[in-house]
């Protein structure tokens, strides 16, 4: 065989070289959960974790497939208000939680007294979290901790950064002995405990209430009610406060005040009064209107509170869940004004419709795609104001009628 000499030579190298990298490339794209493993370690170490720990948490690390498929959905669904309100603040919910308000009453005047925060929205938090419980005991929903977030971090991608994160500071959890690595479940994204707290959130807000040692969010009721309430007293709960307060609109309101915020007794010059009369009874307190259903549904007017609910779960409807569920538990009623179910009837390409048929109009200059947000809202209320009706910036079948038929 003659030697390969001059520009074939260079060729042959030059290939040779190409597949190589190549190979090398694709090894560092594909890296096995053990080689994942062994380049994570110097970023625990950095961060105090022991080599023992480590190995005992990690040692034998196999992605969870379902944590994998949970993190790659990218699907979002938006459900309406008064549907999530339904589920959240169930019968069972607010049966079962009286019921617990009475069994642990003496810890949670304990708890009350230590943290300034109404028992209430920390039972209603319990509920809201993991059905006062329940979930722990689920395993179709309960999984380890550590290897959930080990997944995210390894996987890449979106969620990677916050899996790394959290795994650290799961990991110096296990080490300081608060929850031994098989006992410390969560769920796929690593909350944790009777009301759900991640790790970073656990080690600078949960508390060990009952001095035993540990803080045991998991097992220890006492633990997990304890670190809710000095969270939502760090994040800037006020005491004796409530969340907020339904209120009826009078006719004829600019539902674009929405947007702004002002005193509780502004708010009543212009109209908004609590059900029944009653009065605010700290008027000057700061407020926004929430009118999720617009004309046709209840209104809210939000204080400083539902902000620090908003802190576990930034969503309104949630917010509103927890303080509703709270009400609901001191022996409250339901909602005064009902919930709308007109609109439940449009499909996607009818709200494609409405806005396709308010851009024609000159009045909507957004995506056509079906997702009704701030502007199309806006564009729904110049034309409400056209015809002469409410202008809550609410879509429904009547409006999409209305739109259709030239008016």
């Amino acid at each position: 065989m003659h030697p390969v000499t001059g520009t074939a030579a260079r060729f042959w190298f030059a290939t040779i070289l190409i597949f190589v990298f190549g190979m090398m490339a694709g090894a560092a794209q594909a890296a096995t959960p053990q080689q994942w493993v062994k380049s994570f370690w110097p970023t625990a170490k950095a961060a105090g974790i022991s080599y023992a720990t480590y190995q005992a948490a990690l040692g034998n690390f196999t992605p969870d497939p379902e944590v994998l498929k949970k993190a790659s959905n990218q699907a979002e669904f938006t459900q309406k208000i008064w549907l999530y309100l339904h589920n959240a603040v169930s019968e069972r919910r607010i049966i079962t939680g009286r019921a617990l308000l009475g069994q642990y009453g003496p810890l949670l005047t304990k708890i009350e007294k230590t943290y300034g925060v109404d028992r209430h929205v920390v039972v209603a938090i319990w509920g809201m979290e993991s059905t006062y419980g329940d979930v722990l005991n689920n395993p179709a929903i309960v999984k380890g901790t550590i290897r959930s977030l080990a997944t995210l971090a390894y996987q890449g991608g979106s969620r990677a950064k916050f899996g790394r994160t959290q795994l650290v500071a799961a990991l110096k959890i296990v080490q300081q002995g608060d929850i031994p690595i098989n006992r410390m479940t969560g769920s796929w994204a690593g909350a944790m405990g009777h009301t759900q707290f991640i790790p970073t959130t656990y080690a600078a807000y949960a508390v060990d209430f009952d001095g035993d040692g540990k803080r045991d969010i998991w097992n220890n009721i006492g633990d997990a009610l304890a670190s809710t309430a000095n969270y939502l007293k760090k994040s800037g709960w006020q005491g004796g406060a409530t969340w907020g307060y339904e209120v009826v609109a009078p006719k004829g309101f600019n539902y674009k005040l929405a947007s702004s915020e002002r005193t509780l007794a502004a708010w009543q010059k212009l109209g908004l009064k609590r059900p029944g009369g009653k009065p605010f009874p700290r008027a000057g307190e700061s407020a926004r209107l929430f009118a999720p259903a617009g004309a046709g549904g209840p209104a809210f007017l939000l204080i400083k509170n539902f902000k620090v609910i908003k802190r576990y779960n930034n969503a309104d409807s949630y917010a509103l869940a927890v303080g509703h569920l709270s009400d609901r538990l001191r022996g409250g009623g339901p909602f005064t004004v009902d919930w709308p179910d007109s609109d439940l009837r449009l499909s996607d390409s009818e709200l494609v419709k409405v806005q396709e048929l308010l851009a024609q109009r000159g009045l909507y200059s957004g995506d056509i795609d079906g997702n009704i947000g701030s502007g199309s809202r806006a564009a729904i209320m110049s034309y409400q104001e056209t015809v002469g009706v409410e202008a809550d910036g609410q879509v429904s079948q009547k409006l999409l009628e209305m739109l259709q038929s030239g008016k």
